[in-house]
């Protein structure tokens, strides 16, 4: 019998959820926010929530002490949430209040003692879907711009100061009024999220904030809508011919190099084509990571080398890359390639903040490229995509461009989690238009962060739970990792990504468990011709070379496939390529 640690990796429960309608309109409740909402089948908007962050942009999950009903005229809900942070308490009553004509959300909340947050209102979030529909801005001055929901990710904010905001999608006309606050909107795909989100206090104003006591929060949302024709957006991720599966690699740090190097056979079930060895400047004796590294190479001579290197830049830039240049030939360490980051470069620098100090990226390329000749050579962020969207590297001098993926920056539930797999193509289109014809890689992507870029530290998991931005999510180690990484594979497959990196060795985000079966599969797929890489209802099918694989990304039987199990198997003929859908 399959088990909640087997498909998990913990006992705690998914959260609770329950199905709303009236007439034609229906949404999910989850946790007080609004899942999910359609109107005869179409979905309108996927999301209504009042989110509240701390100081390390963390969201706080609301205890819900109470619930009323009142259905005597359409559907009427209230809910009393209690938000927790630092000893403070902020109270919020939340109604919502539906019928066939339209759904209103209001919140009315008071905090108990000074209530330090980064956020606390009405969030909105419009699926991705609308990319490259009409869309009508309302602002607060009373005039209305025309414009579209942008193709390619939007680095910064596509709109601001927001009352309202109106769309035509799928045949129908939506309103999304809002009042109570400043609103502005970020392409949330950029983080793998598969929406726009439109949000309460710009983020030019100082953060974190403090709420009062005595001071109210009083927000609304107000959705209507009718039918029109829409033409249909052209919004498909353009495929690239011939793409081929990319080499698997898998990051070490110096220390799991040193652990890998006296049990060689820890790699030998994956098989991975590379290793991608993290060397941090930032952690102090650079040398003695790298003499680690090379004792692994002399170890396993056969993997390829691929070098992250995080440097500090405190001393001139062609100083610090001389140095580690030196140090890599003083004990034998020959990368195959190396990406050059700025340590500062991990933090990500939201709208209205003040960049840091850093060398300009073509000093810091140009030198690279002197110092590294002969080597490959790579730019990019070793964080994740919006990094890389927001600071472009230069590419003069590189061969390659990377960033990573993480799947649970703003929501870690299980759903939320898959749903990002829609925003990938999305992610990747973006990324060629700004790399061109250069090798694209990407670094670490699993379900948790190594490293978190919008705070100070990563998010504590003592209780193996679903939470946003930590460093050990239980679900890597279970059934829902393997199929989320197949999920990830079959997202990516026709990007023609060169390299890939779905988990580490050691550690939380390492081979523990089925994630190790699927990968040694994929693994074995580098080089071959991707025929077909589809997501369709739940079901993830990729079909590389002779081999079809199929996962289940749903938490019931799909397809033949219980929850979150996958298969592999062979293609008599390989299928015509297929673009991605889902």
């Amino acid at each position: 019998m399959t088990t909640p640690m087997d498909l998990y990796g913990t006992t705690c429960p998914p959260p609770a959820s329950e199905q709303q309608s009236v007439g034609k309109l229906s949404f999910t409740l989850q946790d007080g926010a609004l899942r999910h909402i359609t109107y005869d089948g179409v979905e309108l908007i996927r999301g209504i929530a009042l989110l509240v962050r701390d100081q390390d942009w963390g969201t706080l999950a609301p205890r819900i002490t109470e619930v009323s009903r009142d259905t005597s005229s359409g559907l009427g809900l209230t809910l009393r949430m209690l938000y927790q942070s630092h000893g403070a308490t902020l109270e919020v009553s939340l109604t919502i209040a539906a019928d066939e004509a339209g759904l209103r959300v209001s919140a009315t909340g008071q905090a108990d003692a000074p209530f330090e947050t980064n956020r606390a209102g009405f969030t909105i979030l419009h699926p991705a879907s609308v990319a490259g529909c009409p869309v009508e801005i309302g602002h607060s001055c009373g005039k209305t711009e025309t414009s579209v929901f942008p193709i390619l990710i939007d680095p910064w904010q596509p709109f601001m100061d927001i009352v309202s905001l109106t769309h035509e999608r799928a045949g129908f006309r939506v309103r999304c009024a809002l009042a109570g606050d400043t609103f502005e909107m970020e392409d949330q795909r950029q983080w793998g999220d598969a929406s726009f989100k439109t949000y309460n206090r710009p983020l030019a104003l100082p953060w974190p904030y403090t709420l009062d006591p005595g001071e109210r929060l009083e927000q609304s949302v107000h959705l209507t809508w009718a039918r029109c024709p829409t033409p249909r957006a052209d919004t498909a991720p353009r495929r690239t011919e011939g793409a081929r599966f990319p080499d698997t690699a898998l990051v070490l740090t110096a220390e799991d190099a040193l652990r890998l190097a006296q049990s060689p056979e820890d790699i030998a079930a994956v098989a991975p084509q590379r290793l991608l060895c993290h060397i941090d400047a930032a952690r102090g004796d650079t040398a003695k990571q790298i003499e680690n590294f090379a004792a692994l190479q002399t170890a396993l001579p056969d993997l390829i080398y691929d070098a992250e290197l995080i440097c500090l830049f405190a001393r001139t830039v062609a100083r610090e890359l001389s140095a580690r240049k030196q140090a890599m030939d003083a004990v034998g360490f020959i990368p195959d390639s190396v990406l050059v980051c700025p340590s500062v470069d991990r933090q990500s620098t939201p709208p209205g903040s003040e960049w840091p100090h850093c060398p300009p990226l073509a000093d810091i390329h140009a030198k690279a490229a002197r110092v590294f000749e002969g080597t490959l050579r790579g730019a990019g962020m070793v964080s994740f995509f919006p990094e890389l969207n927001r600071k472009r590297p230069p590419l003069e001098h590189v061969s390659f461009v990377s960033h990573g993926l993480c799947p649970i920056v703003h929501a870690a539930d299980d759903l939320s989690v898959m749903e990002t797999l829609e925003a990938v193509p999305d992610i990747t289109r973006t990324a060629r238009a700004i790399i061109g014809d250069r090798d694209y890689r990407i670094g670490p992507a699993t379900i948790a962060m190594r490293q978190n870029p919008y705070g100070n530290r990563t998010i504590p998991n003592p209780d193996h739970d679903r939470i946003c931005m930590t460093d050990d999510d239980p679900r890597h180690r279970a059934a829902f990792g393997a199929a989320y990484t197949l999920g990830l594979a079959t997202a990516l497959a026709q990007a023609d990504v060169s390299v890939w990196t779905p988990a580490a060795l050691y550690g939380p985000r390492g081979l523990s468990g089925p994630i190790a079966t699927v990968i040694a599969a994929l693994a074995k797929c580098a080089g071959q011709t991707v025929h077909r890489a589809r997501i369709t209802g739940g079901l993830a099918t990729l079909d590389v070379g002779t081999t079809r694989f199929q996962a289940n990304l749903t938490a019931t039987e799909n397809s033949g496939l219980a929850p979150y199990a996958w298969r592999n198997s062979q293609l008599d003929a390989p299928a015509e390529t297929d673009v991605y859908s889902l």
